[in-house]
């Protein structure tokens, strides 16, 4: 592997020297070295995909989307040397089925009063966030690598006032059940048929407001509310046993007054999450909620189940490594169409 570097970071692996020949990668500028890579790492089978953003994608369409934008979200935090990759990975599925075959949106009326709503409780994921909405339409991709720096509109957690696509401003933990919850109840009392999703980790579900939400939402009973639980079982400072044990959750929620899919899923299968979404359609019983079983870090080896990737820095030695493996995934997810 061939690694060439500014401070805009730019990798060129082994596919860039056997299409272009180490003579011309060597003259080339780091701007155009970037350019060659992305349409390396796209691929004409992603390429064409997004041809049609508006249509509902299909189980097997969304693992190639997943793991396609898991490898741009790796690469972003790489280069800006800061960001959440743990989290941000292990939702990759769950984010990219939403907005690519469910969500009732319109990127062209961000604030359009009947589009569903989505609230990223965990906003400090927010480069998972930023990719989907980039590729949805929302906003330039281009604008991607500016993730973080100063004057961006892509700042380390979102804010619904500076970015388009983003419902709800997100970063303390805890918050985004009640404000779904709110989001919700407006609904009803406006006469609107939107559903409201909250995507939350285990760090919301360790404070207190978020149980505060589950009584009164399970009070309330607002049509067309789903918790969607992200539920990979790593935090900050260590696993969710070490910090604060949340089984039996399933048990835990429906004690609340939710009703709970009984199925095992796991979240980081495409299939599964259709299969969430069918069971969401099946009946009108609400507020509604879904554990998904995730992998913190997924996709890269040594980043999975670790909290100490949580929110480190992605460093040459392991991009370098990485990358190939996220390149490795999404090569299988296209053999498969």
């Amino acid at each position: 592997m061939i690694v060439m570097r500014d401070r805009t970071h730019i990798t060129s692996i082994e596919k860039s020297l056997e299409r272009y020949g180490p003579d011309v990668v060597a003259a080339l500028d780091f701007a155009t070295i970037r350019q060659m890579n992305k349409e390396l790492h796209m691929g004409k089978t992603v390429q064409d995909l997004l041809v049609d953003v508006n249509r509902k994608f299909n189980a097997k369409e969304l693992a190639v989307l997943a793991a396609r934008f898991r490898m741009e979200m790796f690469d972003i935090l790489h280069q800006r040397g800061t960001g959440h990759w743990g989290g941000a990975a292990s939702a990759a599925e769950l984010t990219t089925s939403l907005y690519f075959n469910r969500l009732n949106i319109d990127p062209s009326h961000p604030r359009w009063d009947d589009r569903d709503r989505f609230i990223l409780s965990k906003g400090h994921a927010s480069v998972n966030l930023y990719t989907i909405l980039a590729h949805r339409g929302f906003f330039p991709v281009e604008d991607l690598p500016t993730f973080r720096t100063l004057g961006s509109h892509l700042q380390g957690h979102p804010a619904m006032n500076k970015t388009p696509g983003v419902d709800m401003s997100t970063g303390a933990l805890g918050h985004g059940i009640s404000i779904g919850l709110g989001m919700a109840l407006a609904a009803r009392l406006s006469n609107k048929d939107y559903w409201t999703y909250v995507l939350t980790g285990e760090g919301c579900l360790n404070e207190g407001q978020s149980w505060e939400a589950l009584m009164c939402a399970a009070k309330y009973r607002p049509r067309g509310l789903v918790l969607m639980i992200d539920y990979n079982k790593v935090q900050l400072d260590g696993t969710e046993n070490q910090i604060m044990p949340l089984e039996p959750l399933r048990d835990k929620l429906a004690a609340f007054g939710w009703h709970v899919c009984p199925k095992p899923l796991c979240g980081n299968d495409t299939s599964d999450i259709m299969d969430s979404f069918a069971w969401m359609d099946g009946d009108d019983v609400w507020p509604k909620a879904v554990i998904y079983d995730t992998t913190k870090g997924k996709g890269v080896s040594f980043t999975e189940g670790k909290n100490t990737w949580h929110g480190a820095v992605i460093d040459d030695k392991s991009f370098e490594a990485g990358i190939v493996e996220l390149c490795d995934d999404l090569a299988k997810k296209e053999a498969a169409l």
